[in-house]
């Protein structure tokens, strides 16, 4: 998985000097239609089937979370919803239309689909983004500051870093 570095400031306690932190870079959403065919490769489903049941899983989804209940996703986890809340000292004053706020759907995993891809995960750096100008690689903005090279980090994105 790439990264870019960007600098931020601590939003609790902006005295302090920014700190650089790693940002993930994620592709594009490739379109349904290719993701479906690639999913049902090798196998006896056909990829239009697969819509199908995606078309049908999202109308059941919407009918289970819109009722608070959960909704299970095999062995990936389930989705559900979370959300925040104000809060009152007198139980005669909570309005939930004006108290409950920030409604989310939340995707839990399950411990072997996590697992699955937490331990094959590797990371990549791809660059820093610093002063508006995006650089291509650790080493080039290193090179463009007038730095010492970082003497075997991972400058360039050449070295895959696992994680776990």
């Amino acid at each position: 998985m790439k990264y870019k570095l960007i600098q931020k400031v601590n939003p609790n306690n902006r005295e302090e000097a920014p700190l650089w932190y790693a940002t993930p870079i994620t592709g594009e959403a490739e379109e349904a239609d290719s993701a479906t065919r690639a999913a049902t490769a090798n196998t006896t489903t056909a990829p239009i089937e697969l819509t199908a049941g995606l078309v049908h899983l999202t109308e059941y989804a919407i009918s289970k979370l819109s009722k608070g209940e959960p909704v299970p996703l095999g062995e990936m986890g389930d989705l559900r919803i979370t959300f925040r809340s104000k809060g009152v000292a007198d139980i005669n004053e909570f309005n939930p239309n004006t108290m409950i706020y920030e409604a989310r759907l939340r995707f839990v995993p399950k411990r072997a689909f996590r697992n699955a891809i937490i331990q094959q995960l590797t990371f990549e750096n791809a660059g820093v983004l610093a002063d508006g100008i995006d650089y291509a690689s650790l080493a080039a903005y290193r090179k463009a500051k007038g730095l010492p090279s970082g003497g075997g980090e991972d400058d360039g994105g050449e070295e895959e870093l696992p994680f776990g």
